[in-house]
């Protein structure tokens, strides 16, 4: 093993008799630069990408949501409440209703959800970090948070008091409508917006936020009905633990999702995306490495004299094959070492530069991961390891004639 190791490096680091074996040898380990360095920064700007999207999901969804199996809505006693946040790794639960509600202001319409909030909301949502103007709701005040695209949609400024916002909701019974007096079918409350939450395009149009009473009586429901729980959990506590407990505490049957749960159609296309680019660019650099298996055969024609006397020597055709493998995966982790290293500066600079912007204000985001340094590495290096191999068993007793 010592041999094949020390006559490889000798090779790997000396010079060819013949310039155009050492120009292809050169050619060879730039493109195992190249490939590794394009691979590592390829996935870090995926990574970045990825992160970036999901960053408002987990400012926005809570770590757990239980929701009813079946109906509408779950019937949460006080004594039952009270266990639920008496669970070992719960740090707060928060009572929510939704439901799809129409506003009307001005004159201008907008089709919305109404998600009615309990107090302990603030501690399982930062909702500070989400307001972009105004204050958050005062409870039993007939205030509404509404999200950025709804405020401009319907052009409605946080506390105008003199033109309230008017929210409309069928009133429950047979689906029948009055034609002739349509204000009968519907449930209808005046509101005043106490501030403006702002998180991405999808979300800002979707919900109009108020205090539970205020939604509960909208709509219509007892004191003990609420659509789901959401629930900020303990990081320190292996959330299956928690699950096993909470389920327990349910007579009926309930759903309980985490966060990548309550997303799992994004996480699916971003995973499936991140997949596709590693193999793609993967099939990309594996054309480039292959480079590296012709340089070998190149080298071994070239050293033909050579193999003839380490042969004589006592050298089996299995140890000459394993000088020009070694030869190879040198060559290869040379490359992806110096790929690695570049791609890293590069990744790195970003970071801390932004110089590739996709705005005026907002840097091209990347993540340095480990993940991918190690992935990255893995995978140009068995690239290069079946290169060198395909090429070594060019080594035959023919070969010696």
């Amino acid at each position: 093993m010592r041999y094949p190791v020390y006559i490889a490096k000798r090779y790997l680091f000396s010079k060819s008799n013949r310039n155009a074996v050492n120009i292809i040898s050169g050619i060879a380990v730039v493109a195992v630069i190249l490939g590794s360095m394009a691979l590592f920064i390829v996935l870090s700007g995926f990574s970045g990408l990825k992160h970036f999207a999901l960053q408002f999901t987990n400012v926005f969804d809570s770590d757990l949501k239980i929701s009813p199996a079946k109906g509408k809505t779950l019937a949460i006693t006080p004594e039952q409440f009270l266990q639920l946040q008496e669970v070992e790794g719960v740090e707060a639960v928060s009572k929510v209703i939704e439901e799809r509600v129409f506003l009307q202001y001005k004159g201008k319409n907008h089709i919305t959800y109404i998600k009615g909030v309990d107090t302990q909301y603030q501690n399982v949502i930062p909702t500070d970090s989400i307001l972009f103007a105004g204050d958050w709701l005062i409870p039993h005040q007939d205030e509404v948070v509404v999200g950025y695209g709804i405020s401009s949609k319907l052009s409605l400024p946080p506390r105008d008091y003199g033109n309230l916002l008017e929210v409309y909701v069928p009133k429950p019974g047979t689906g029948q409508i009055n034609i002739l007096d349509p204000s009968s079918a519907f449930s209808k409350r005046k509101v005043v917006s106490s501030g403006v939450y702002e998180i991405n395009d999808d979300l800002n149009s979707k919900y109009v936020f108020s205090d539970l009473p205020f939604a509960r009586d909208l709509l219509g429901l007892d004191s003990l009905k609420v659509s789901y729980l959401e629930f900020k959990l303990d990081p320190m506590i292996a959330e299956e633990n928690i699950v096993t407990q909470l389920s327990g505490l349910f007579p009926q049957e309930v759903v309980i999702k985490n966060r990548i749960q309550q997303n799992d159609a994004l996480y699916k296309m971003l995973n499936a995306e991140y997949v596709f680019v590693y193999f793609f660019l993967s099939l990309i650099a594996a054309i480039a490495i292959f480079n590296l298996a012709g340089t070998i055969i190149m080298v071994i024609l070239e050293k033909r004299g050579n193999i003839r006397t380490l042969y004589f020597l006592g050298l089996t055709i299995r140890e000459i094959r394993r000088i020009f493998f070694y030869n190879g995966l040198m060559m290869t982790l040379l490359g992806v070492t110096i790929g690695l290293f570049l791609g890293a500066v590069a990744v790195l600079l970003q970071l801390w530069f932004g110089f590739v912007p996709i705005t005026p204000t907002l840097a091209y985001p990347v993540r340095f991961n480990v993940l991918n340094l190690l992935l990255v590495l893995t995978t140009i290096t068995a690239l290069g390891a079946l290169a060198s191999k395909v090429a070594s068993l060019k080594v035959t007793e023919k070969l010696l004639d």
